[in-house]
């Protein structure tokens, strides 16, 4: 078995010793446990701990509230690549999800005081955080959310519901989307910094998904939730645009797991083909069959040069909405037709649980939805190249 795969040329020596500590970080904390987390629906907190303690937690934070100070993607890439490569791709959503969903808000908005008190210790591990978008009535549809936060007095009134919020029953913060004025359509959008141990703050799961059993995924309920006025991140009326200040980051962040988890599912099957045999000889040998992995070892390779691009632009600070809609819905895609032949290419033994290909199948089927539909993805673009001049 041959590898045709192209050197990457995005990392330089800074980057491979990175990822040559969270290698050794994965294989003794994320490996061995990997199992356990998956019957209990939830990692534990203790890996958020020894992340912390590792420094692979909050790689682009200042180093005045515990970060590496390197504002550098390629570091959060590294992480989400290496611990997708085991197959523990709701470990990643749990810990990169922090790295690219949670943090970035305090970094760019959050005051002195409160990054000392929320980021700091999200970054040492001790705390989890969380943000909280999307609602039972709005998933991509982010302008359409209805949770309010009625002002008063010196604090906010908090009501509604959020829906699908990763690591929604281990976080000890949350970034809440809401409606601080109702009337100024997305100009009244704000995000308020939440803790679970308010009155009327409640929240259940683990939500029974398909696949990701690993990540923790709840319901959150806000009834008078009362939030002080010091808890708005950023500005009150901006939460809109920091919303889409970050999402291409979050975007390319789903991007990038997909690349990685479908490289190793697609070396999966083709190991397994070249070993394989039927008829009197391997199942690589069909021409079908060989077709199908040419087509795939292709396109993959064609996703990873784009990929790596926009790692490079999300490094440089240069990612666009426009591109990472585009490597979020083509990458996702292309897994999805990548798991299918792979699956296939096993055979029965595709379908059975304790072979990656089929944690792979249940995974994965989410990542073409979560973050903004396919069908949203291209909205985005087809609004930018029909736009008048």
């Amino acid at each position: 078995m041959a590898s045709v795969s192209l050197p990457r040329t995005i990392f330089d020596e800074s980057h491979d010793d990175f990822r040559a500590m969270v290698r050794r970080f994965v294989e003794r904390q994320v490996v061995p446990n990997l199992d356990a987390w998956i019957a209990a629906g939830r990692v534990d907190r203790s890996l958020f701990q020894e992340a912390g303690a590792a420094g692979i937690l909050g790689m682009s934070a200042p180093e005045e509230f515990g970060g590496g100070g390197v504002a550098d993607f390629r570091f959060n890439a590294i992480v989400i690549e290496e611990i997708v490569r085991v197959g523990a791709t709701a470990v990643s959503m749990s810990l990169c999800g922090f790295n690219d969903l949670v943090a970035p808000y305090f970094i760019a908005f959050g005051t002195d005081e409160q990054n000392q008190r929320w980021l700091a210790p999200m970054i040492a591990g001790e705390k989890v955080g969380a943000i909280a978008m999307t609602e039972p009535g709005a998933g991509s549809d982010l302008a359409g959310i209805t949770t309010t936060a009625r002002p008063d007095g010196d604090a906010f009134v908090l009501n509604g519901a959020k829906t699908f919020i990763s690591n929604g029953l281990l976080a000890d913060v949350f970034i809440v989307a809401c409606r601080t004025d109702p009337d100024a359509g997305r100009a009244g959008i704000s995000l308020l910094v939440v803790e679970p141990d308010i009155p009327g703050f409640t929240r259940s799961g683990p939500l029974k998904k398909v696949g990701l059993s690993a990540q923790d995924t709840a319901e959150l309920f806000f009834d008078d939730v009362r939030v002080p006025r010091t808890h708005v991140l950023g500005q009150e009326g901006e939460g809109w645009t920091q919303m889409r200040r970050n999402l291409p980051v979050e975007r390319l962040d789903i991007a990038v797991t997909a690349m990685a988890r479908m490289r190793a599912t697609f070396d999966q099957a083709l190991a397994y083909a070249c070993d394989r045999k039927a008829f009197g000889q391997r199942i690589a040998d069909f021409q079908a069959n060989r077709f199908y992995l040419a087509e795939l070892a292709t396109e993959i390779e064609i996703a990873q040069v784009f990929v790596d691009r926009c790692i490079l632009d999300a490094a440089e600070h240069t990612l666009d909405e426009v591109t990472a809609a585009m490597a979020k819905w083509w990458v996702t895609e292309l897994h999805q037709r990548v798991i299918q032949r792979a699956v296939q290419l096993h055979g029965g033994y595709g379908f059975m649980r304790e072979y990656a290909v089929a944690q792979d199948y249940l995974d994965s089927r989410v990542s073409t939805i979560f973050g903004g539909t396919t069908e949203i993805m291209k909205e985005i673009i087809g609004r930018r190249l029909t736009r008048p001049a």
